[in-house]
């Protein structure tokens, strides 16, 4: 399909630049697959959802993986993308041209790389010198890698390493948030507990490719970063269980629905995974795994909102988005949320 068809106009200041405090007084725009959109609000999933509807997860931990630091007198940053092993770093790096194989880059705190090889994409495998470890080092020197869309227009600060993490974050990881899962709360979590919503989790560590452009003219031309995740059998074989008795599997953020998709065998049931998923979901596609999705609001002509066109139909989404501007929806990380149940 033409990448075209997935832009829109959104106004910069419907662009949410800090979250809603509590989270869950984030508004949430139910979207059915037909009829009329609701306006919410996220401490109201209870009310929408059914009993024996499962939410489920990502309980990736977002790291410091945005690095600044020099070559000589050339300044590089750095955003680690994925782990290769314990001292390697695949990473986007700013001033790249700046950089040769073999080149050493000091960042903050004493923190060392070796630039060890480019790659097609543009991206650096980064080696950290010494014997800490590269955790405790980011932790020093790096900060939380906020989306550009917010980075550009602000300084990254203290409030965002706990606003940019999720409650579930248990797995160190990601170098970007399951945005979705920002807004809830203990108080939401014991409202849903109640309500007789179950829960699950499962792990994605999402790369810093989420927030690549798409620079192909078609989708077919486009190549997704991969990302690692894993589910366990147990996990797996509860979802299972739980759509056999008529409950909704509803992933928390497009994270976990790729990685509930990636798991899925075209007899729709969920399998352990381990490992890398690359998959790219656009219209056309047919989903296994899930019956609905929680997400925020997305950016034009990106993977994230051909994925939402591919559950509810690019026709439902653009009306979705439109209503959502004109109805002052704060858009992207830090912004509102929407519930999508397809027919």
């Amino acid at each position: 399909m033409r990448v075209d068809l997935f832009d829109f106009e959104l106004p910069p200041e419907r662009i949410a630049l800090r979250p809603a405090r509590p989270r869950d007084a984030a508004r949430l725009l139910v979207v059915p697959g037909e009829g009329a959109f609701r306006d919410r609000a996220v401490r109201d999933l209870p009310a929408v959802l059914r009993p024996g509807d499962v939410l489920v997860f990502n309980d990736t931990r977002v790291i410091p993986a945005r690095l600044e630091g020099r070559r000589g007198e050339a300044r590089i940053g750095a955003t680690l993308h994925k782990r290769i092993d314990l001292r390697r770093w695949q990473a986007f790096i700013r001033n790249g041209r700046r950089l040769r194989a073999g080149d050493r880059v000091d960042f903050a705190g004493g923190v060392a790389a070796i630039a060890e090889q480019r790659h097609e994409d543009g991206s650096w495998t980064l080696a950290f010198a010494g014997e800490e470890p590269v955790e405790l080092l980011l932790e020093r020197a790096g900060t939380m890698p906020l989306p550009p869309y917010i980075a550009s227009r602000r300084a990254t600060d203290e409030a965002d390493r706990a606003d940019y993490q999720t409650m579930f974050a248990r797995q160190d990881g990601a170098v970007a948030a399951p945005t979705a899962a920002l807004h809830f709360t203990s108080d939401l979590i014991a409202a849903l507990d109640a309500a007789g919503i179950a829960r699950e989790t499962l792990t994605l560590h999402v790369g810093a490719g989420t927030f690549l452009p798409v620079k192909a003219q078609d989708t077919a031309e486009h190549a997704m970063h991969a990302e690692w995740g894993r589910i366990d059998a147990a996990t797996a074989d509860r979802l299972n269980a739980a759509r056999r008795t008529g409950g909704r599997v509803i992933a928390v953020g497009t994270t976990s629905l790729r990685l509930l998709e990636s798991a899925a065998g075209e007899d729709g049931l969920i399998r352990p995974f381990a490992g890398d998923t690359a998959i790219f979901i656009t219209p056309g596609y047919r989903f296994r795994a899930v019956d609905g999705l929680m997400t925020n609001f997305h950016l034009p002509r990106s993977t994230l909102f051909m994925l939402v066109s591919a559950l509810m139909g690019l026709e439902r989404m653009q009306a979705a988005y439109a209503h959502a501007i004109a109805q002052r929806y704060r858009f992207y990380s830090y912004g509102d949320a929407s519930l999508l149940l397809p027919r």
